[in-house]
């Protein structure tokens, strides 16, 4: 998990995992379905960090410079590297010749593995250091990991 930014690596593979739900195959080309996936990675990415910019500026009177517009751009670019893991996961059954619904069934099932992994890791490093508090709060830490993930697997059967 990134030092830098975690939640945009999470917003990313979030996002990415959404659209892997809502498309499932629909595209008639694998490049047509990694195209979309990464438009749409990249106009979050964008988006969010000119939200993020210009509702700090209406808050603070802050002027719009290049140099805060890039700040932002980089934050927040973040929300690309969570979006890579599901369209990697993407690109590779394509290279081992999965079928197209395959390698987005694949990609949505690697956020939800990724998302579940970052709950845990989250977990274990609040826990660094400090007395046990019981089997409670891992429990809790896994099923919010697990929830999102079922969210995610929600749309798609919903959608589907």
């Amino acid at each position: 998990m990134p030092e830098e930014n975690p939640a945009g690596v999470v917003y990313g593979l979030i996002t990415i995992a959404a659209l892997m739900a809502a498309e499932s195959g629909r595209h008639e080309t694998y490049p047509d379905t990694i195209a979309s996936a990464a438009i749409a990675a990249v106009l979050y990415w964008i988006a969010h960090a000119y939200a993020e910019l210009l509702g700090r500026r209406l808050a603070t009177r802050e002027r719009l410079t290049g140099r805060t517009l890039w700040r932002a751009f980089l934050h927040d670019w973040a929300i690309v590297r969570g979006a890579a893991i599901p369209l990697l996961t993407l690109l590779l059954a394509w290279a081992l010749g999965a079928a197209q619904q395959t390698a987005v069934t694949a990609a949505l099932w690697s956020a939800v593995a990724s998302l579940i992994a970052f709950e845990l890791v989250a977990g274990i490093r609040s826990r660094a250091g400090r007395a046990s508090t019981g089997p409670g709060e891992p429990v809790l830490e896994m099923g919010v990991g697990i929830a999102m993930g079922v969210a995610v697997i929600a749309l798609k059967i919903v959608l589907h």
